[in-house]
């Protein structure tokens, strides 16, 4: 008789831990694929057994392929990810996504806590590497509809960065959050563990512009300039990045015209597509303004 911990037992090497899932009758390239990275699930057509804390899972590659591009853009357009209905009530069914409603008889998808921790208890250690980070609900409501086309620019620009850079390996996303995140640790990092703090940064413009420069964004206008979001990429052993901004059409002004400035990738959500959708286009900074 089948007994599922038997097969999980096949799974683990000498130290206890669960070997890394092989790539299995992968020909074509899924923008998808390069999110899966750092995890160790299930690739292949099969569904297998996964394993976390005392629920188990069901999953195969086109599984976790999905739970990869949910939990990195934090909330996807259904009809981006390119995967079958199957797929994504299987999902819903295991408790590892919900359904958020977008408007205009779009729906999208986010990763529950579970999904999220499923995420993160198979995600590889690699030494001196920062890991992709993987996010659960949604953020910002009022954002959702920006939010949402982020993944569908992400297929687009990780098509073009591969056709324009043979052997291209994608490391990781980091999303705004996570840069500004860095940038107000930086900014606090003399009131860390004071009593008599005031909370007030005491950075002066001098050092605020090393920090933006050696982050490689744009400093203008007194402040820095953050991208919605940075692939992180390497090719013939160069590591590289290209920071990607969307503009919905609430960008207006002032707003616009500096995240047109700073030289990022930039793409407009605007033309329509099949079925009446929008879809971001890529859009050069003078022919946006």
């Amino acid at each position: 008789m089948f007994d599922p911990r038997d097969d999980a037992r096949d799974r683990e090497g000498g130290d206890g831990r669960a070997r890394v899932y092989e790539d299995r009758d992968r020909d074509d390239l899924d923008p998808r694929d390069a999110l899966m990275r750092d995890l160790d699930l299930p690739r292949g057509d099969e569904r297998e057994l996964v394993l976390n804390r005392d629920r188990r899972y069901d999953l195969n590659g086109e599984d976790s392929r999905t739970l990869a591009a949910v939990g990195v853009f934090r909330v996807v357009r259904e009809h981006d990810l390119d995967t079958d209905p199957e797929t994504v009530e299987h999902l819903r069914g295991e408790r590892l996504v919900e359904t958020v409603d977008l408007g205009d008889g779009e729906r999208g998808l986010t990763l529950t806590r579970e999904g999220r921790d499923l995420l993160d208890a198979h995600s590889l250690n690699r030494d001196g590497e920062p890991s992709q980070a993987f996010y659960a609900g949604v953020s910002r409501e009022r954002e959702l509809n920006h939010d949402s086309h982020l993944y569908s620019t992400y297929r687009q620009e990780e098509a073009r960065l591969r056709d324009e850079h043979g052997g291209l390996e994608v490391r990781r996303v980091v999303l705004e959050q996570d840069l500004k995140r860095e940038y107000q640790e930086f900014l606090q990092e003399h009131n860390r563990g004071r009593a008599d703090s005031d909370g007030r940064p005491d950075r002066d413009e001098h050092e605020i512009r090393a920090w933006a420069r050696d982050h490689d964004l744009p400093y203008f206008d007194g402040q820095v300039h953050f991208p919605d979001y940075r692939i992180e990429y390497e090719v013939d052993g160069r590591e590289l990045h290209q920071d990607v901004e969307l503009f919905t059409p609430h960008y207006r002004g002032a707003h616009a015209s500096g995240h047109s400035k700073a030289g990022f990738q930039i793409y407009v959500v605007g033309s329509r597509g099949g079925g009446g959708r929008s879809v971001p286009r890529p859009r050069g900074a003078e022919e946006f303004l």
